[in-house]
């Protein structure tokens, strides 16, 4: 029997065996009850994401980048993630990259045999020009993809920092990788749809891995995304809302100072805290790595200078 039959990922949900039958209600109630299962099996894997983000964390201290590697539903989940760092954190286009099996034409539609190749998967890195102080996370729920696989082995014969993220116990990715996670979610209610609750679960993940390590890497204060890229008019009133909320402000000082920063929300923030001008706020941040909380406190060793 192939191995792939054998997969969790690729077994009959007893819970429904009769999907056909079943009323909208009643399909649209057990999906609901399937996927309540998510959070808690991500919750068996909490020490390994953890082990992840400090790679990512420390990756990024040391101007390396992170990729996400995958193939169909889970070179798109990657995809999703990477494209919402930039306007969400400031970042630019190329610290967190995502590689879909097939090239970014895969995105929209599939390109057949392309995740049967474990070559293009160390290739496309290769393309990328990986190095040792890069993350690399492969994503695959079967957590076998040939893709994947290859990327994931190139990564760690540069060096590179490898994470492996799949929905089955001891999947072969998982050997190619210096942290594995296996999130278990079970069987799926449409048999071996893993866009189900195993897509979903990936998706939380790497929500985790990212956020986390942003934080650590100082584009939040508080609990507020101070980094925002303020594009578009709802993100310029973002902007505003994040000062008022991080200093206690009116709406109308906090205009008036994100006018003098070109809407950007950190030296915005320190110049009112601090209670020094633009080019001290940027100085500030600056010997702060970036960390509005230390470049507040480091106000007065710039003052004696």
């Amino acid at each position: 029997m192939d191995r792939l039959t054998k997969l969790t990922t690729e077994s009959q949900n007893s819970k429904s065996l009769n999907l056909d039958m079943m009323t909208t209600e009643e399909m649209l109630q057990l999906m609901n009850e399937e996927d309540q299962s998510v959070p808690f099996a991500i919750n068996e894997s909490l020490p390994e994401i953890v082990k992840t983000v400090d790679f990512v964390y420390e990756s990024f201290m040391n101007e390396g980048r992170l990729f996400y590697v995958g193939a169909g539903t889970s070179g798109r989940i990657g995809l999703l993630d990477a494209v919402e760092c930039p306007p969400t954190f400031s970042t630019s286009s190329e610290k967190v990259q995502a590689l879909l099996a097939g090239g970014p034409g895969a995105m929209m539609v599939a390109v057949e045999g392309a995740e049967d190749d474990e070559d293009l998967g160390a290739q496309d890195l290769k393309d990328k020009n990986l190095t040792s102080d890069d993350v690399v996370i492969g994503i695959a729920a079967s957590g076998r993809t040939p893709y994947v696989k290859g990327a994931l082995k190139y990564a760690r014969s540069i060096g590179a920092k490898a994470v492996s993220l799949s929905s089955n116990k001891d999947s072969e990715i998982s050997e190619s990788a210096d942290v594995a996670i296996e999130i278990v979610t079970g069987p799926e209610v449409l048999t071996g749809s893993t866009r189900l609750k195993a897509a979903t679960a990936h998706k939380m993940v790497l929500n985790m891995i990212s956020t986390a390590s942003m934080v650590k890497y100082g584009k939040v204060y508080q609990n507020l995304m101070v980094d925002v890229s303020a594009s578009n008019f709802k993100l310029r009133e973002r902007a505003k809302k994040i000062v008022c909320e991080a200093t206690g402000t009116t709406y109308e000082e906090a205009e008036q100072v994100l006018e003098q920063t070109d809407c950007e929300v950190k030296p915005a923030i320190v110049m009112i805290l601090a209670e020094v001008d633009f080019q001290t706020a940027r100085e500030l941040l600056e010997k702060a790595d970036g960390f509005v909380r230390e470049a507040i406190k480091n106000k007065t060793n710039i003052a004696d200078k």
